[in-house]
């Protein structure tokens, strides 16, 4: 397929890319050989904020790239992507009654964004995916950040099949729950309508994400959700390895394992370590290893957020860098077969679960 965008394709010359990355050859092989998923990524929301273009190759400042500007659509074809999943943020000031078309007009502009480039195609599912793989096409996935983007009308949810995905609050209280940045909310469990919210969203195979959500409100969904149909968190960092609001606990993530979800891991470096000095590349294999400590390794998954307002560890300056992690894992003395796990497969055995077609 001939490249309507401007990239480094580094499938031609491998040895470039490892040396550009000051790794081995060995990793940068694994990595474009393996099905490379992000869970979770905000870029779409700049376009709407900013008009930042996603067609354009953008240089990183001299600052780095906080908050935005950490993909667009050639560094996603020179990060030989395999699949991403692309976020519409709720805005809690929408009134109810144009939260529906909001939305809508959202999905527009993604897919309006996409269609002159052949090389990325929206998809729904895992026969859609497995399509666009074999068409040698980036996956795309929308999904919906924040519940209260479509908490006026339950049905709704039955009138957004091009979304894959919902995550259930997200940096405020709603009319479904509670989210864990608030520290005064913390009894705050899911509302009857929440609770309603979930049947609605498992009913339409839309997959239920626990990120952001309190401790109370993560337990109470689960409740709810039938025992066969996996839930996920796809962007969070874990207590165990830094005990900070944003990130879950140990029984959290057992609840989601042993539910057979996955967990994706973010590159916030503030939610990586306390410690400034320990904000490296290097935790997010300490959050995934401990990850696989309580949970195994088939429920390890990568969640960046990126362009979600975060900024990278400082030696991760953007998505061209992922290689890096692979080599990192390789290191730690992890098999290929765990690696392609994390870099892709379990998110897809999630959704050839829940969506299959």
């Amino acid at each position: 397929m001939n490249s309507t965008l401007t990239f480094k394709d580094y499938r031609h010359d491998p040895a470039a890319w490892a040396a550009k990355l000051k790794i081995s050859q060995e990793a940068v092989a694994l990595y474009l050989d393996a099905e490379v998923i992000d869970l979770h990524t905000d870029t779409f929301l700049w376009q709407r904020l900013t008009g930042y273009k996603l067609s354009h190759h953008h240089r990183l400042p001299p600052w780095r790239a906080r908050l935005g500007g950490q993909v667009d659509l050639p560094r996603l074809l020179e990060a030989q992507m395999a699949g991403i999943v692309f976020d519409i943020p709720a805005n809690p000031l929408i009134p109810k009654a144009r939260k529906y078309g909001s939305v809508r007009q959202y999905i527009s502009d993604m897919l309006n964004t996409l269609k002159p480039h052949p090389e990325f195609k929206h998809v729904v599912s895992y026969a859609d995916y497995q399509q666009a793989r074999s068409n040698q096409q980036i996956a795309c996935f929308f999904s919906i950040q924040g519940g209260q983007a479509l908490d006026h009308n339950l049905q709704d949810l039955s009138r957004i099949p091009e979304i894959h995905r919902i995550t259930l609050v997200h940096l405020t209280r709603s009319r479904i729950g509670a989210s864990n940045l608030n520290p005064f909310d913390t009894q705050i469990g899911l509302s009857a309508y929440g609770r309603e919210f979930v049947r609605r969203l498992t009913e339409e195979k839309i997959l239920v994400d626990l990120s952001h959500i309190n401790r109370k409100g993560f337990f109470d969904a689960l409740t709810v959700m039938p025992k066969d149909i996996p839930p996920v968190v796809t962007h969070t960092g874990l207590k165990g390895v830094c005990d900070v609001f944003r990130n879950i606990d140990d029984q959290q993530i057992r609840e989601i394992c042993q539910r057979n979800g996955t967990i994706g891991i973010m590159y916030e470096q503030n939610f990586l370590a306390l410690n400034k000095p320990e904000q490296t590349l290097e935790r997010i294999i300490d959050h995934l290893a401990h990850l696989i400590k309580i949970g195994g390794e088939d429920y390890a998954s990568l969640g960046s957020d990126y362009d979600g307002m975060i900024t990278l560890p400082r030696d991760f300056p953007d998505v061209t860098w992922q290689p890096v992690l692979v080599e990192r894992m390789l290191k730690r003395g992890w098999s290929e077969g765990r690696i392609r796990k994390i870099l892709g497969l379990n998110f897809l055995r999630v959704i050839q679960q829940v969506r299959p077609e």
